[in-house]
C-alpha cells in the first residue's frame, strides 16, 4: 500500500513560504530578516494561485520561495546579528548601572561583520558587478549630499562621497563618459565601462531635508551593501588603467602640502601647470583642516592621479585586418569609422582651458570638462583645487551665469554652462553665439531619447545633420569650381594652339556632315517641325563645342552613404521575402508608422507657424 497523499503537500503549496513562517524558521526579528534579504538579494514573489500557496487561506500575505529561505539558513552573518543583539543588551545594562568603564570596554569590542563573501557570491564575475552599478552609483551619490543626522550618520556619508569621487576619477582617466543631461531631479550621466553602459543620476548640490515618508533605515541597508560593492569595483578598475588605489595626486605631498614635488615622473601635461599652481600651494589653506586637505584636493577633480609604474604607456594601436580576412568587409569599415569618431569625441575639449565663476556648480562642470581632455580652474578663494588664476591669458572659455563683470578679456569666450553639455551631446564644439551671457538659450534636448524614422525631431536636434550636409555640399561646389578652372587652363594653354586649330576644323567638318544628314531626313510633311529641329541642331553644336580633355580626379567615397544604401537595398529584399501569412501583420506595422509620420508632419507645421508668429512679433516691436 502506498502512502496516502494529503492536500497541500505538493505543487504551489510546497513551493512558497509566507513571511511569518520564514521569520520563525530563521529565528530572527522582522528588521533583521529584512536586512538579511536585502544583503543577500532575495525578494518576495507573487504566486499564481494565492489560495493554494496559502493552503486555503486567501488573506493578503508576502510570499517567498522556500528554496531561498533554506538558502538563508546557512548564512554566517545570522550569527553576527544575534551577537549584535546581545551586545546591545549588555550596553543597555551597563549604562543603566552607571558602569562607564564597562561601557567603554564593550564599545571597543563591538562585533563587526563583513559583506565581502556576499559580494563574491552575488557577482561571480567582474562584468556582472559592473552591469549592476546603476543603482549603486545613484544611491551613493544621493547619500553623499544628504545632511548628517541620526538617520544618515557621518561615517556612511563620508564613505559614499569618497567612493563616488574615486569612480569619477576613473571615468576622467579612462575617458569613459558618453552622455550628459540636466533635469529637475539631477544630472544624468552615462559612461561605458568594460563594455557595459552605466547610467546614473547625481542630485543637485542643494540643501536637503529628511522627509518623513521615506524609510532611511531600509535605504541605509542598501547603501551598506553598495558601499562594499563599489569599493571592490573601484579597486579593480583602477588597476586596469595602471593607477594606484587608493588614489593619490601627482602634485600633492601628504607630509608638506606647501611644497611642490620634483619634476621627475610627472606627465607633460602636469608639468605645464606647475608654475600656475605655485600660487595655490605656497600659502596655507584656510578652507579646511590639514587632515582633510588631501580629500578636498582629490574631490576638486582638477589634478591627475599617480600611476603604478613611472613609465608612461604608449597608445595601443589596434590591428587592422584586410577585408578578405573577414566575412563582411562593410563591418570592418564601419568599425574603423566608429573608432575614429570615438577617439575624436574623447578629445573634444583637448587644448582648451576653462575658468569657472563662483556661481557655477564646480564639481559637475569640472568632471565633464576633464572627462573630455580639457583643463579647468576657479578662484582660489572659492574652494580648494584651483590650478591657475583668472588672469591667465591662455584661458579659452570662461563659464558665466550672472551679469558680466566690468573687466573682460578679449582672448577668451564668455559662455553659459549649457554650452558645455550641448557640445558633448552633439559630439562637436557648437558656435558660442547662442550661449553668450544674457542670451536666450536654445532648448536642452535629452540625448537618451532615440528618435525613430517617423518620430518628430525638433529642428534644434536635426540642425546638426543639416549643418553637416550643407558643409559637404559647399566642399563639393568648391571642388567643381577648382576642376573647371583647371580644364580651362589646359584648353587655353599656349603650347596647344596648333592642336586647338585642328580640332576646330574637324568640328566644323563634323557639323557640316550633320547638317547635310539632318536636311536629308526632313521630309515635306515635317515642315511644321522645322523650329524644334533647329533647336536640336544648336544643342548638338553646343555639345560638340564643350567637348574637351579633362584631368583625372580621385573619386571621394562616402562610406556612410554606401552603408546606408546597402541597408536600404537589404530592407527592400527582406520585404519582398515576407511570406503571405505575415504580410498582413507587416502592413499593419507600416500603417502605424505612417500615422506616426503624419503626426510628426503636423508638429513640424505647427513649429513653422510658431516661428513665423515670433518673427512677425519681433518686426512689430522693432517697427
Amino acid at each position: 500500500m502506498g502512502r496516502i497523499q494529503r492536500k497541500y503537500e505538493k505543487g504551489t503549496a510546497n513551493t512558497y513560504v509566507s513571511r511569518n513562517q520564514a521569520v520563525k524558521k530563521l529565528q530572527l526579528s522582522l528588521p533583521d530578516f529584512r536586512r538579511l534579504c536585502i544583503l543577500k538579494g532575495i525578494y518576495p514573489h507573487e504566486p499564481k494561485n494565492k489560495k493554494k500557496a496559502g493552503k486555503g487561506d486567501t488573506t493578503a500575505k508576502t510570499y517567498y520561495h522556500k528554496k531561498d529561505i533554506q538558502f538563508l539558513l546557512h548564512e554566517p552573518i545570522i550569527n553576527k546579528f544575534r551577537s549584535l543583539k546581545i551586545f546591545a543588551r549588555k550596553i543597555k545594562k551597563a549604562v543603566a548601572k552607571g558602569e562607564s568603564d564597562q561601557t567603554d570596554r564593550l564599545k571597543q569590542n563591538k562585533p563587526k561583520y563583513s559583506l565581502d563573501h556576499i559580494v563574491k557570491e552575488r557577482y561571480p564575475s567582474f562584468v556582472d558587478a559592473v552591469r549592476d552599478m546603476d543603482d549603486c552609483l545613484s544611491m551613493a551619490a544621493l547619500f553623499s549630499v544628504l545632511p548628517n543626522t541620526r538617520k544618515a550618520y557621518a561615517g556612511m556619508l563620508k564613505l559614499c562621497r569618497r567612493l563616488v569621487v574615486e569612480f569619477m576619477h576613473y571615468v576622467i582617466n579612462a575617458r569613459a563618459l558618453r552622455k550628459v543631461f540636466i533635469s529637475i531631479k539631477g544630472i544624468y550621466y552615462q559612461a561605458e565601462v568594460m563594455g557595459q553602459t552605466i547610467t546614473w543620476i547625481v542630485p543637485h548640490n542643494l540643501g536637503y531635508e529628511h522627509t518623513s515618508d521615506v524609510d532611511y533605515k531600509i535605504m541605509g541597508v542598501f547603501v551598506e551593501f553598495y558601499v562594499t560593492l563599489l569599493g571592490f569595483i573601484n579597486f579593480r578598475l583602477y588597476h586596469t588603467i595602471n593607477l594606484t588605489y587608493p588614489p593619490k595626486l601627482e602634485l600633492f605631498n601628504e607630509k608638506e602640502s606647501s611644497e611642490i614635488p620634483s619634476l621627475e615622473n610627472i606627465s607633460k601635461k602636469t608639468k605645464r601647470n606647475i608654475k600656475d599652481m605655485k600660487h595655490v600651494s605656497s600659502t596655507k589653506n584656510q578652507m579646511c583642516t590639514p587632515h582633510d586637505e588631501r580629500d578636498e584636493r582629490l574631490a576638486a577633480l582638477t589634478q591627475s592621479l599617480k600611476s603604478i609604474s613611472n613609465v608612461q604607456e604608449e597608445e595601443v594601436e589596434l590591428d587592422e585586418f584586410s577585408s578578405a580576412d573577414t566575412n563582411d568587409p562593410d563591418l570592418v569599415e564601419k568599425a574603423k569609422v566608429e573608432r575614429d569618431n570615438l577617439k575624436k569625441f574623447q578629445n573634444l575639449f583637448k587644448d582648451l582651458k576653462f575658468y569657472l565663476n563662483r556661481e557655477i556648480p564646480r564639481e559637475n562642470l569640472a568632471f565633464v570638462i576633464r572627462s573630455f581632455g580639457g583643463e579647468v580652474s576657479w578662484c582660489e578663494t572659492v574652494a580648494v583645487g584651483a590650478t591657475y588664476k583668472e588672469t591667465d591669458e591662455t584661458i579659452t572659455h570662461q563659464i558665466v551665469d550672472r551679469p558680466m563683470a566690468e573687466k573682460q578679456y578679449m582672448s577668451r569666450y564668455y559662455v553659459q554652462p549649457q554650452w558645455v553639455f550641448d557640445c558633448i551631446n552633439s559630439h562637436k564644439l557648437i558656435a558660442v553665439e547662442d550661449y553668450f551671457p544674457g542670451a536666450t538659450l536654445p532648448p536642452h534636448l535629452s540625448p537618451f531619447v532615440e528618435d525613430g524614422d517617423e518620430d518628430y525631431v525638433p529642428p534644434e536636434k536635426s540642425g546638426i545633420e543639416v549643418e553637416v550636409s550643407s558643409e559637404e555640399e559647399e566642399d563639393g561646389e568648391e571642388d567643381e569650381e577648382d576642376e573647371g578652372v583647371g580644364v580651362e587652363d589646359m584648353i587655353n594653354n599656349d603650347d596647344d594652339d596648333d592642336n586647338d586649330e585642328e580640332s576646330s576644323e574637324d568640328e566644323e567638318e563634323v557639323e557640316d556632315d550633320d547638317d547635310d544628314e539632318d536636311e536629308e531626313d526632313i521630309s515635306e510633311d515635317d515642315v511644321d517641325d522645322e523650329e524644334p529641329v533647329a533647336k536640336k541642331r544648336k544643342h548638338g553644336q553646343k555639345k560638340l563645342l564643350n567637348m574637351s580633355v579633362e584631368a583625372g580626379k580621385v573619386e571621394k567615397v562616402d562610406q556612410n552613404k554606401q552603408l546606408k544604401k546597402q541597408q536600404d537595398e537589404e530592407k527592400k529584399l527582406s520585404e519582398m521575402m515576407i511570406p503571405k501569412k505575415k504580410r498582413r501583420l507587416y502592413n499593419k506595422i507600416m500603417y502605424s508608422q505612417k500615422k506616426k509620420a503624419q503626426e510628426a508632419r503636423k508638429l513640424v507645421e505647427k513649429r513653422k507657424l510658431h516661428e513665423k508668429k515670433v518673427k512677425s512679433d519681433k518686426r512689430k516691436s522693432t517697427g
